[in-house]
């Protein structure tokens, strides 16, 4: 096992595009990483520089990682070398509460039977779609100009708004998130007559896109796909990849993001997991 330096990490980020879209999440973990975006993540292969295993796991060196939920991320072409290192060689630490998010859900069977042999209680916290914008020309033109002059980037004084409305927020972890997400992530936003977030849109530190919400009241008018049009293009004209995850119930969002270009791999789904819940 090997913890990968921050020279290495755009080796790592370039084999991973070979295995989109399955490894997009810890993909944009690396690609924010190596651009010298700020993380408490560290990346652990099998070996190097022929990898089957990835692992990004809290680095507990790192002055801000309990600052954050304690979340691991992996990627393997190998279900049997990720076993080996999980259960064997120490890559993730058992003996307190952790959350795996965005793996492939063909690995929970393994997963669960690695936690009941450490006598850790393991539930599923979420399945999601995996939506991914190979080529932004699918993207629709921007016709509104009205609209399109409100749009703008969210700024620190929006973080408790964006708190309060996110469905993970709402305490001083999902503020210390959006802070940071606010603070060195792209993000955008149509504000009102008196230049208030009225709809919004953020990208999480693996670089997906995330935190879509429209005030109830000014639901209807388009706002929604405007942004993610908008922030696309942006993205990807940046270098940035462009995807993001749906939960599995979240209909309206699925059938959203299909009409403006994203598609997924129908045989492919991604899970969030708690440990030690």
């Amino acid at each position: 096992m090997k913890i990968v330096d921050q020279e290495e990490l755009r080796a790592v980020e370039q084999v991973l595009r070979g295995y989109f879209p399955k490894s997009s999440k810890v993909h944009g973990f690396l690609f924010g990483m190596s651009r010298n975006k700020p993380y408490t993540l560290e990346v652990v292969v099998d070996s190097w520089p022929d990898f089957k295993t990835i692992i990004l796991r809290p680095d507990q060196q790192n002055e801000h990682v309990s600052n954050y939920t304690k979340k691991v991320t992996l990627f393997c072409t190998d279900v049997q070398v990720l076993k080996r290192m999980i259960m064997e060689e120490n890559a993730i630490d058992w003996s307190t509460y952790f959350l795996i998010g965005g793996f492939d859900i063909s690995l929970a069977p393994m997963l669960k039977e690695v936690a009941a042999s450490k006598g850790v209680n393991v539930r599923g916290f979420t399945l999601v779609h995996l939506m991914f914008l190979s080529d932004p020309c699918n993207l629709p033109e921007l016709r509104d100009n009205s609209i399109e002059t409100r749009i703008c980037s969210l700024n620190e004084s929006h973080i408790d708004l964006v708190n309060k409305t996110w469905k993970f927020g709402g305490d001083e972890k999902g503020y210390n998130n959006i802070k940071n997400l606010i603070s060195n992530f792209p993000t955008c936003c149509i504000v009102d007559e008196s230049s208030r977030p009225v709809s919004w849109m953020l990208m999480y530190d693996y670089c997906a896109l995330g935190m879509l919400y429209t005030l109830p009241e000014y639901r209807g008018k388009g706002y929604a796909k405007t942004l993610i049009t908008f922030m696309s293009k942006q993205l990807h004209a940046q270098g940035y990849p462009v995807y993001c995850f749906i939960e599995e119930e979240n209909d309206i969002s699925l059938c959203l993001f299909k009409s403006l270009g994203f598609t997924e791999d129908p045989s492919y789904r991604a899970a969030w997991f708690e440990f030690n819940y």
